[in-house]
């Protein structure tokens, strides 16, 4: 099950280190980072675009690579309009355990089933048991997510080649699985029944903000130029 830790995992001192990289060696620049730090909490730190910056080019890096995903994360949402630190921790949660082995296909860590298409998962709905069928739910969202926010050009060339779904069949199942799951009394016992209801209200917008993540830091070279432009008009005609 993908829960929204990874912001949990950051502590003081990966807060001072954040203020290091604003001051860059200059006492009155570390001093005013210091304070902001101490007024406004670390989300002055993680939402300043000049961080994310450092975090991509200072040599002097030694943040844990949750921090600087969750960053990626969280100011790629904030441009495409989604403002929820929940949404984001939960988000970058995903993206992260979503990028180890195969996790990404099963629908929890203790079971080696793979599911491949969203499809599949919709079928095993229908007579699943009320825990398996919440997992299914849940992963029907998070897979769909994962791969239309960080894979578009991969779904994109599918459809031309295979004519396979469109992106938006997939924003269409990613929204109901995390409503579905939202609605569920184990999302409730979880405490995650607020963050999947938030992220179905704005799977689109989480989902094109992934797509611009996956765009300029990922595979900034790759896929189709005309497709991107495409799909940041979509988005922006959808708001």
């Amino acid at each position: 099950m993908i829960l929204p830790t990874v912001r949990a995992s950051f502590g003081r001192r990966d807060a001072l280190h954040l203020v290091d990289l604003l001051a860059r060696r200059d006492p009155e620049l570390r001093d005013a980072a210091r304070a902001r730090l101490e007024q406004d909490g670390p989300d002055s730190l993680l939402d300043d675009p000049r961080v994310r910056n450092a975090l991509l080019t200072d040599p002097d890096v030694q943040a844990p690579p949750a921090l600087v995903f969750y960053v990626l994360v969280r100011q790629a949402l904030l441009e495409g309009g989604v403002d929820s630190p929940a949404t984001a921790d939960f988000v970058a949660s995903l993206v992260i355990a979503f990028g180890r082995s195969d996790r990404a296909y099963r629908i929890s860590d203790d079971t080696d089933e793979e599911f491949h298409y969203l499809v599949d998962m919709i079928e095993q709905m229908r007579t699943a048991e009320e825990r398996r069928a919440f997992l299914l739910r849940a992963h029907l969202g998070n897979h769909a997510l994962w791969l239309a926010g960080l894979f578009p050009d991969y779904l994109e060339a599918r459809e031309r080649r295979r004519g396979a779904p469109p992106i938006d069949y997939y924003d269409r199942m990613g929204r109901t699985g995390y409503q579905l799951a939202s609605e569920s009394p184990q999302a409730v016992a979880l405490g995650v029944d607020k963050v999947f209801g938030e992220v179905a209200r704005n799977f689109t917008a989480a989902r094109t903000s992934l797509n611009q993540l996956s765009d300029r830091y990922l595979w900034p070279g790759g896929g189709y130029p005309v497709n991107r432009l495409l799909r940041e008009v979509s988005h922006h005609s959808d708001r």
